[in-house]
C-alpha cells in the first residue's frame, strides 16, 4: 500500500528505477562498454550490474559481443526506439505548450516548418501586449533575414534549403543592404551558421523589420536536424541577448520539445 502523500511519479519499484537508469546509461555510452566501465559509469558494484544486464539480455534489450565480451544495446532497445519515433509528433505537442511560453516570456510565439515554399508559419500565439505586424499563419518567412529562417539554416539538412539558399544569396548580392549583418558567400554562411549553433538560437534585430527583435530555436529530431522552429518575437532588444531570460526559456522549451539527446549543440 502506497503512503497517502505519494503521487504516481514517486510510488515506482526502486529496483526497476536502478534498473532503468542503468539501461539509460549504456545508452549514453558512444558504443559497446565493458562491465567494469558500467560500474565506473553508474556507480554500482560489477555483481550487481551483471545481474541487471543479465535481465536486460533475456528479453533482448542487451547483446553482448563475441570475443570482447562488452555489452551493447539489442534488438528489442532498437524496435522500441523505432516505435517511439514513429509516434514522436514534434510539430503538436509544440504547439499545444506554446500558449505557456508565450505567457512566460510576454513575447508572441509562433511555430514554423520547412515546406514547399520555405518555413511557414503554422501556428500564431500572441502575446497580451498588442503588436503590429502583417505576418500571420502561412506567411513564408526568408532563410537568410530572419531569425525562424537561420535557425533552419543552421539544423537543417542541406539538400532542403538549397535552393532558397542560393535564390536568396544571389539576390543579396546584388543588394548588399539587404543582409548587413553578413559576409555575402558560401562561407559567411557557414560562419553564420557555426555561430548559430554555438549560441543555440537564431536572432535577428530591428534593421530587418522596424522596432521588432526575433529570436528562434529549433525542435530537432533524432538525426539532430530541424523538424520545427519556434520564434519569439518582441519590441525589446533586452530580450534577444544571449543571457537574456526569454532566450534560456526558448531554448529549455525547444529543448524539452527535441528527439535528439544532443540538444541544440
Amino acid at each position: 500500500m502506497t503512503k497517502k502523500n505519494q503521487t504516481p511519479s514517486s510510488a515506482g519499484i526502486q529496483s526497476l528505477d536502478t534498473a532503468l537508469e542503468l539501461l539509460r546509461k549504456l545508452a549514453d555510452c558512444p558504443g559497446p562498454t565493458s562491465l567494469s566501465d558500467l560500474a565506473k559509469i553508474s556507480g554500482m558494484p560489477p555483481s550487481k550490474i551483471h545481474r541487471y544486464l543479465a535481465s536486460f539480455v533475456n528479453a533482448g534489450l542487451v547483446q553482448q559481443a563475441g570475443r570482447s565480451g562488452k555489452y551493447d544495446l539489442g534488438r528489442a532497445a532498437l524496435m522500441l526506439g523505432l516505435k517511439a519515433i514513429e509516434r514522436h509528433d514534434f510539430v503538436n505537442q509544440a504547439a499545444d505548450l506554446m500558449p505557456d511560453l508565450c505567457a512566460e516570456t510576454e513575447m508572441t510565439a509562433l511555430l514554423s516548418v520547412w515546406g514547399s515554399d520555405g518555413a511557414t508559419v503554422i501556428r500564431w500565439e500572441r502575446a497580451a501586449s498588442p503588436m503590429v505586424t502583417s505576418m500571420g499563419l502561412g506567411t513564408t518567412l526568408p532563410l537568410l533575414s530572419s531569425a525562424t529562417g537561420r535557425a533552419f539554416l543552421a539544423w537543417s539538412a542541406e539538400a532542403a534549403i538549397e535552393r532558397n539558399r542560393s535564390i536568396e544569396l544571389k539576390r543579396a548580392k546584388k543588394n548588399p543592404a539587404l543582409l548587413p549583418d553578413l559576409t555575402l558567400s558560401e562561407k559567411g554562411l557557414r560562419e553564420l551558421c557555426k555561430k548559430v549553433r554555438e549560441n543555440r538560437f537564431a536572432s535577428v534585430d530591428g534593421q530587418y523589420i522596424p522596432g521588432l527583435v526575433a529570436i528562434a530555436a529549433p525542435i530537432l529530431d533524432w538525426q539532430n536536424q530541424a523538424q520545427a522552429v519556434v520564434t519569439l518575437i518582441g519590441t525589446d532588444p533586452a530580450a534577444i541577448h544571449q543571457k537574456a531570460e526569454e532566450v534560456k526559456a526558448l531554448i529549455k522549451f525547444c529543448e524539452g520539445q527535441s528527439f535528439s539527446t544532443r540538444a541544440l549543440v
